[in-house]
């Protein structure tokens, strides 16, 4: 049984015609006909019955009438739930992020009271959109030159995101205030593992170097990288805003003569998500920490 055929039969036992219903309804009689007709076929009692010039209702019609009451009742709540949690500001947000965003983003969230729910993620720059389906906000990164999100999410900018060379500061490239691709032809790296984005630029920046990037290190947390380039004197390649060298006093970045060789720091979430007050609350929160991390 479909909502609109029991509507038509529940306005009929009220008005009385086939063309009051359709005049209630804003449809024409014969929709109202066919709807009648569709509900009769699907009981084994009869539901109507000709009243003189009226249409009268059976004891089992007016019994399914009485029962479409309290669908529309049912229906009613229902809507009025939905209305409120979309409504509601203050509803509890859950967001994901990559571990960088997550370490420069997640404090300030929490500090700016957002009421938040928050999960790290350490995935390849394509299993970042399937993540929407279990988080309301999924922080996410893009290499520049990569393809765009799939359209099935709503990828919302946050912020393009230089990538620097992270040396000691008693190496010879520490000096250069910035770096070319033939500079590194000799270095040692640390470098993140195959399939996430860093991998592949580290890639495009040995081809225009001319050799192919010696790799000695594959660690894909920032912090624990930064600890093996303190330690070992290779070098990696590190993300300008999102890196915290605070513990590594004797670590600098030093940006690359190409400029635009970096990522696009974006939010991802399903369409309808971003329908609701609390989401929109936290993400216009993200947008704020994203643009005071730039100014940083």
């Amino acid at each position: 049984m479909e909502l609109g055929q029991l509507r038509a039969l529940r306005e009929l036992g009220d008005r009385g015609s086939i063309a009051a219903v359709a005049a209630a309804m804003h449809v024409t009689p014969s929709s109202v006909s066919q709807q009648i007709s569709a509900l009769q076929r699907q009981s084994v009692a009869p539901l109507t019955f000709k009243n003189g010039r009226r249409m009268a209702l059976t004891d089992a019609g007016r019994a399914l009438a009485s029962a479409a009451i309290d669908v529309e009742v049912a229906l009613e709540r229902a809507e009025q739930a939905v209305a409120r949690f979309q409504g509601d500001a203050s509803a509890t947000v859950s967001v994901a992020a990559f571990h960088s965003a997550g370490l420069a983003m997640f404090g300030a969230l929490l500090r700016g009271g957002s009421r938040v729910r928050l999960s790290d993620y350490d995935v390849a720059q394509d299993d970042f959109p399937a993540l929407t389906m279990h988080h309301d906000l999924v922080l996410a990164h893009r290499l520049v030159g990569s393809p765009p999100w799939p359209g099935s999410v709503r990828a919302e900018p946050l912020l393009f995101e230089p990538l620097d060379i992270a040396v000691r500061v008693d190496h010879p490239l520490a000096t250069k205030a910035s770096i070319e691709p033939a500079d590194l032809r000799d270095e040692e790296w640390v470098a993140v593992h195959e399939g996430f984005p860093l991998e592949r630029a580290i890639s495009v920046i040995a081809g225009v170097g001319g050799r192919e990037a010696r790799i000695v290190h594959r660690i894909n947390e920032f912090r624990v990288a930064a600890a093996v380039v303190s330690a070992s004197g290779c070098i990696a390649l590190m993300p300008r805003f999102t890196t915290d060298l605070h513990e590594h006093p004797e670590l600098v970045l030093r940006p690359l003569a190409q400029p635009d060789l970096g990522r696009h720091i974006d939010c991802l979430a399903r369409p309808e998500t971003l329908e609701r007050a609390s989401v929109q609350t936290v993400l216009a929160r993200i947008r704020e920490i994203a643009t005071r991390l730039t100014r940083a």
